[in-house]
């Protein structure tokens, strides 16, 4: 029954746990240990196992066919042992063709999958799943240090780090640096290392290139019980035409698309995954859960998202095939990515699905049933390539361009933002974090504190990947470890100290990441001073408390730079880019700043404040400003002041009647004073007072 379940929920598009029935699995049948194997071949005429055990012989193990579903069980074979499918097609065409539920492959350049007990491994993170259960992403701080695996750190000799040696060294330098998270580029198998992961052929199986997969299990462990989330780079937009790979598996079209302008993206020479097709969802909806769930990973990082929505995506002047109505959006991927993000989160509710969108489609990271994507975090692509263009600028030029730094804050809150200087801009000639910046080293580097606070101080989630840090002026190079000799100077040692003190500010800093999607977390106090190419603003916490935050792109150091501010007694410093522990000249306030009752830029009350050359300063709100004394009155009469409640409670004023009121009011007064001896009272006033009391209620 609960094969017949599965192969039913798989044609049908919802089997989300497919590997734990396709693949390979250790088995035992008639009193053999063995494994059983099981494939989905649609189109094939036959299929048989063939590896190790029988010389790569074909028909020696054949699978037996049920529907599209080939399946059988091998007694005697040994865990690791390599293996493959022979799979004949309609064409009478024999493929070889690597597993694609397998776990774990041959280490390229071989590229046969292995067998392979996943099952059983002791995971010790229970308290941070907990705790990451119950997370909420969007008012807490996240700094992700994005990392490719294969260039981070390598041996003395050239050789990769394995997992797990390169876990220990990592979460400690991670936890250090004061990073909340790690985002790994993809290190699902592949089989080029120059594609760096995003060209893929094994969707269940953390690449051999660094061990087996339950050492990438203990990898993922030893993260988690340093306290830092793991993200994986996941690549659902496209697979490589390897011949081994998920290419036409059975001699035809499985996985992609089989219209010629849908089925592949020609400038990548890649195929396009057929999102309408439901054994192929359930392939796609399986892969995710597995590394969420099998393998404890925190978050998907999704790439390529705006090739999938666009039917037209890189065609353009080529045939592309409309949808059903005649537009170029791709309905069907649209509704895969819907259902893939309702599906993680069902499975893990604290998890981050985080879009690469290059586009403006509306609502990618808002809920599906408001016509939104179900992602939670998106990757701000136009904030990164507007700082980047911004960067890169001669200063002098500057302050034509000073939307490249304000924009932003137009749609900064149309979607749940991350901000990213990720791999892709540190590559191909683009010049490292450090080498965009303009003049000598020591500027350079200056110019890179700058940078980085205003990246940690604008709203938004952060990112950012490995180098930057250690002040690396060389473009980032997959084929060698990072330039860590570079942290025997002086320099370099200030460098490092400043991202790892800014960091533990961000992190200590509720202000900069309570409230990351919402108007109320953020005001502009400066925001067209292109002259000077200073930007200021505040930033909130969820109590209201501010941290004003100045940032100046210019090599001008600015003394007494005034702007409006809200009614406090002072601000506070509280971080400088520029200090001389980080390689600065200690230009800025060391004093609290006090606010002063002169109107600026809008505003009742200023403050004046020193900013540093291609620098930033952090300033808290601290006290409220005094309060003009008020001018004493005379004290008035007991009867005025029953008048003027009524006249409050009344929710009228007129000035005229008010006027005598109160005189005719004073004068009674005067004969509410205890008369003379000998004198006659006379009771006639009081009344007068209630009379006209009641006149004025009425009014």
């Amino acid at each position: 029954m609960a094969k017949y379940d599965q192969a039913e929920r798989f044609h049908a598009g919802t089997l989300t746990d497919g590997w734990r029935w396709f693949g390979s699995h250790p088995d035992k049948k008639n009193g053999a240990e063995g494994w059983t194997f099981r494939v989905w071949a649609p189109h094939a005429r036959s299929v048989s196992v063939v590896g190790d055990f029988n010389d790569w012989k074909q028909g020696t193990h054949p699978l037996t066919q049920d529907g599209e579903v080939w399946e059988g069980f091998i007694p005697g074979l040994a865990e690791y042992a390599s293996y493959k499918y022979a799979v004949t097609g309609p064409d009478g065409e024999v493929r070889l063709k690597t597993d694609p539920y397998a776990f774990h492959c041959e280490t390229r350049p071989a590229n046969a999958g292995k067998l392979y007990d996943i099952e059983n491994f002791k995971w010790t993170d229970a308290a941070f799943l907990a705790k990451q259960e119950k997370h909420q992403i969007y008012d807490s701080p996240l700094n992700i240090y994005e990392v490719h695996l294969g260039s981070w750190k390598k041996r003395p000799n050239g050789d990769f780090y394995d997992y797990k040696d390169m876990a220990k060294e990592l979460a400690a330098y991670v936890k250090d640096m004061g990073y909340t998270a790690i985002e790994l580029l993809p290190v699902l198998e592949h089989p080029f290392d120059g594609s760096w992961g995003y060209q893929c052929t094994g969707y269940f199986a953390p690449t051999s290139r660094y061990g087996t997969p339950k050492d990438f299990l203990w990898f993922v462990n030893h993260m988690h019980k340093n306290g830092i989330a793991v993200i994986l780079d996941w690549v659902p937009a496209h697979f490589c035409k390897d011949a081994h790979g998920l290419y036409e598996f059975d001699g035809g079209c499985c996985y992609e698309y089989s219209d010629p302008n849908k089925w592949e993206h020609a400038s990548w020479g890649t195929r396009v995954f057929d999102y309408g097709r439901p054994e192929v969802k359930s392939f796609l909806f399986s892969s995710a859960r597995f590394w969420l769930e099998e393998c404890h990973i925190d978050g998907l990082r999704v790439d390529a998202v705006a090739s999938m929505l666009y039917l037209d995506y890189s065609r353009q002047g080529g045939a592309w095939t409309p949808n059903k109505y005649g537009g170029h959006e791709n309905l069907e991927a649209i509704d895969f990515l819907r259902e893939l993000n309702a599906m993680a989160f069902s499975v893990k509710p604290g998890v981050m699905m985080i879009a690469e969108e290059s586009t403006a489609w509306p609502m990618v990271s808002r809920p599906a049933d408001i016509g939104g994507l179900g992602f939670n975090l998106k990757w701000n692509m136009g904030w990164m390539n507007d700082m980047c263009h911004y960067l890169k600028l001669d200063p002098w030029f500057r302050q034509d361009h000073h939307k490249d730094i304000t924009f932003s804050m137009m749609y900064a809150f149309s979607e749940n933002f991350v901000l990213p200087i990720s791999h892709d801009e540190v590559v191909h000639m683009k010049g490292s974090v450090v080498g965009k910046m303009p003049g000598d080293y020591t500027n350079q580097l200056r110019c890179t504190r700058g940078f980085y606070a205003y990246l940690l101080a604008h709203p938004g989630k952060k990112l950012l990947f490995m180098g930057a840090e250690l002040g690396q002026w060389h473009e980032w190079n997959d084929k060698e470890s990072l330039d860590w000799y570079l942290l025997e100077n002086e320099e370099n040692q200030k460098i490092h100290r400043f991202f790892k003190e800014a960091n533990d500010f961000y992190k200590k800093e509720p202000a900069l990441w309570e409230i990351d999607f919402d108007w109320e977390g953020f005001e502009w106090l400066v925001v067209d001073d292109n002259h000077n190419n200073v930007v200021v603003f505040l930033r909130k916490d969820k109590k209201g408390r501010d941290l004003l935050c100045a940032v100046n792109f210019s090599p001008n150091t600015y003394e007494g730079y005034r702007m409006g501010v809200p009614a406090h007694k002072q601000y506070t410093p509280v971080f400088n880019t520029d200090a001389a522990e980080y390689g600065g000249d200690g230009f800025g306030d060391t004093e609290p700043v006090p606010v002063e009752a002169a109107p600026s830029h809008g505003k009742e009350y200023s403050a004046a404040i020193r900013i540093p050359a291609f620098g930033a300063v952090f300033l808290r709100g601290e006290g409220t400003f005094p309060k003009p004394k008020a001018v004493k009155e005379p004290k008035a009469p007991k009867a005025v002041k029953a008048v003027e409640k009524v006249s409050k409670a009344a929710g009228k004023t007129v000035k005229a009647s008010a006027k005598a009121l109160v005189k005719t009011v004073k004068s009674s007064a005067k004969a509410e004073k205890a008369p003379k001896e000998g004198s006659a009272e006379k009771p006639a006033r009081k009344p007068r007072a209630k009379k006209q009391a009641k006149e004025l209620k009425e009014t």
